[in-house]
């Protein structure tokens, strides 16, 4: 049997995957998940948690600013690795490293620097999260996970854009809940950048300024993004995020 160059090539069956392959991949999901486990624990158990702080920052003011002045390159690599690790670890003050990096580096470095980390360590999670969580999150949750994944991943860019811009609810989670629901990398890279520059800006900006903070013996005001002339732009941006959703849905239902 003969097929012309415009007959479509003939299916092939797919190939079912091994008994041996699938105890392979699972003894690699379990020691990833082993090292994840013990990478996050070290961290926590190590203290890494309470040296972020506004206390550590005074503290260790002076001698922070003298290296980074001799080292910029080498401590901006370390500021972001520091960073991606804390976000990776899901470790609660993550802010007060956005205004040590405003303090150390200035307004625009230290929101680029934060942006950076805070997307690296992001990426980790979603990644480990997709290899290690979303198969036995799509076997427990069943069949309604389904509509929910097609959903989200329809306009995954903007709902990721609106939960980033504002923070409804927990970085970690924001982190988490789109890898078990599929979403590609691109747009969770890309919505993630783009929703976190402000904020990241308006603490980078805090930062810059710590030193008469610092002189007068008080403590930043960490209440900036609820104040309306921040949250009202901010709400701004997330309604224009929505926008190409709203679209999309007006010409599904007037095309019917």
């Amino acid at each position: 049997m003969t097929t012309s160059p415009r007959d479509p090539p003939p299916a092939v069956p797919p190939v079912a995957e091994s008994p041996r392959r699938r105890r392979r991949a699972r003894r690699r999901r379990l020691l990833l998940a082993a090292v994840a486990v013990a990478v996050v624990g070290a961290l926590w158990l190590g203290g890494a948690a309470d040296l972020l702080s506004f206390e550590t920052l005074r503290e260790h003011r002076d001698a922070l600013q003298q290296w980074v002045a001799a080292r910029r390159g080498l401590a901006a690599a370390l500021f972001v690795l520091a960073y991606a690790a804390a976000v990776a670890a899901s470790l609660p003050g993550a802010v007060w490293l956005t205004l040590a990096g405003g303090f150390l580096f200035g307004t625009v470095a230290g929101a680029a620097l934060a942006v950076a980390g805070a997307t690296a360590g992001a990426v980790v999670v979603f990644l480990l999260a997709g290899s290690l969580l979303r198969e036995p999150w799509r076997r427990r949750a069943g069949p309604a996970l389904a509509c929910m994944e097609d959903g989200f991943r329809r306009d995954a860019f903007s709902y990721l854009l609106v939960l980033r811009l504002v923070p409804l609810f927990p970085f970690w989670l924001v982190n988490l809940v789109p890898a078990l629901l599929g979403v590609p990398l691109r747009p969770y890279v890309l919505a993630t950048v783009l929703g976190i520059i402000p904020g990241a800006v308006v603490y980078a900006g805090v930062g810059n300024g710590l030193d008469a903070v610092f002189a007068a013996g008080g403590r930043p005001d960490l209440s900036l993004l609820s104040r309306p002339e921040i949250l009202l732009p901010l709400l701004g941006l997330a309604l224009l995020a929505l926008v190409p959703v709203a679209w999309r849905r007006w010409r599904t239902r007037h095309d019917r």
